[in-house]
């Protein structure tokens, strides 16, 4: 079993930069690939990023690329989600996931973390 504990949302303006922290229980951490997903109202959640459990590999969603990088710390079983240039349509509740790859990215991972809200002001 995991655990999954969203922090770092919040209030910023466009053009801003915000950085997510996901933190994790469980020994298995390492063992699994990680990722973010966001949902605004009234939309469908959806994927933004991902990592390898090894940290080698990084997928983004095309909206966010360039923008968002995604890292993680295995030692302190936390991944992150940096957030720069921030634009009124990032504005969404973003949710940690964790499981294996295809199911991290396809938005069907095996656990998810509570959500953490992100708003950006024009």
């Amino acid at each position: 079993q995991v655990q999954l504990v969203e922090s770092g949302g919040g209030l910023v303006q466009a053009g801003g930069s915000l950085r997510l922290s996901c933190a994790a229980s469980g020994r298995t951490f390492r063992s699994y690939a990680m990722g973010w997903h966001r949902q605004a109202p009234g939309k469908e959640r959806e994927f933004v990023a991902a990592i390898s459990w090894s940290g080698g590999s990084t997928y983004y969603a095309d909206s966010v690329k360039g923008r968002f990088i995604i890292s993680r710390d295995n030692a302190k079983n936390t991944v992150y989600l940096q957030m720069n240039s921030l634009k009124p349509e990032d504005t969404a509740v973003y949710y940690c996931a964790a499981g294996g790859t295809r199911g991290v990215r396809a938005t069907t991972p095996d656990y998810w973390g509570q959500g953490t809200q992100v708003t950006v002001s024009s």
